[in-house]
């Protein structure tokens, strides 16, 4: 499962500590100008050891293209993005290699494989999003050029909504080696009526999937999401005039088609979890111990998980853009 998309193909690859991160995108059309350049700003915003509130892992996240591209253009071939790790720190993680961190994804991979690579979690790590922000931010040069733009927003951090007491529950958290989540709204504006399939192929629940898809995300709503379970029908309804609709509670998606109104997706991100503060677990060969997880971490992942739910959305709706267009 390390494919996602059908028309709009990506098979990404990479561990946290390996040589090197990327993705392979296949259904592109051609003729579609691309560059680095274009690529490039959205990784930017996701890599580390750019703040106080994130890993200081040092990383240039440089992206280099080494297929599908001619003269700047597409050609409609697969296009190859790559991502050089320069700056692991695999040493960090040597206790680890006998040890479950609670709330990771450490013992399931051991327990499903009957091996994991220990290092900062190998491919269960939060960086094997890097290759996705790549290939959405391919997907985004595309949707632009059809009117279609997709931007991600923080709405709280430990239950917080102003900004500067955001930061200071992260800065709070990292001091104590603990660490705190959030919420983050994606919002798509200018897509066009229609993209969806019935009944399995519902657009909401593939956005659903995608978002979930994410490490960290354990919950995922549509429009006004669990608040529409405590409103009359006559509240929630998107009545209709003749200049559209009166509202948008449903988040621009009506039984699983897109309605022409923004897209709007809020996704619950849970605190990371590698936190110095010391827990229990247990190790290998069973045995109860105490952890206290070193490396490089991020206290809060909200920040740099925006640009990642925004390439998410925007593979999903290109992917429905490439489906509609098949039959136009």
């Amino acid at each position: 499962m390390n494919t996602f998309g059908n028309n709009f193909r990506i098979t990404t690859f990479g561990e946290s500590h390996g040589p090197a991160l990327g993705v392979v995108i296949d259904g592109c059309p051609a003729g579609m100008a691309l560059s680095e350049i274009d690529i490039q700003p959205f990784l930017d915003r996701r890599r580390p050891g750019t703040s106080p509130l994130t890993s200081p892992r040092k990383e240039s996240d440089k992206v280099e293209i080494l297929s599908g591209i001619f003269e700047g253009k597409t050609t409609g071939t697969t296009i190859a993005l790559m991502v050089r790790n320069e700056n692991q720190q695999s040493k960090d993680y040597e206790e680890l290699r006998e040890k479950f961190r609670p709330g990771h994804a450490d013992f399931t991979y051991h327990e499903k494989y009957g091996i994991r690579d220990h290092r900062g979690g190998g491919r269960s790590s939060g960086r094997e999003t890097l290759s996705r922000v790549a290939a959405g931010a391919v997907a985004m040069k595309f949707l632009s050029k059809r009117g279609i733009t997709i931007t991600g927003t923080i709405c709280k951090v430990h239950g917080k909504t102003d900004p500067a007491e955001m930061e200071k529950e992260i800065l709070a958290a990292k001091a104590a080696g603990d660490s705190v989540g959030g919420i983050v709204q994606v919002t798509a504006t200018g897509v066009p009526v229609g993209l969806g399939d019935p009944v399995f192929g519902k657009l909401d629940a593939l956005i659903a999937g995608a978002m979930m898809g994410i490490g960290a995300v354990k919950g995922v709503e549509i429009g006004d999401g669990f608040l529409a379970a405590e409103k009359f029908g006559s509240e929630n309804n998107d009545q209709m005039t003749a200049d559209g609709f009166s509202s948008n509670h449903a988040g621009g998606i009506l039984g699983g088609i897109s309605s022409g109104q923004d897209i709007v997706v809020r996704i619950a991100v849970k605190p990371t979890p590698s936190i110095a503060k010391i827990q229990q677990t247990r190790d290998i060969h069973g045995n109860v111990v105490d952890i206290s997880v070193g490396g490089r971490h991020d206290p809060c992942i909200v920040p740099r998980i925006v640009p990642v739910a925004e390439a998410m959305l925007a593979l999903v709706l290109m992917d429905c853009v490439l489906e509609q267009e098949k039959y136009q």
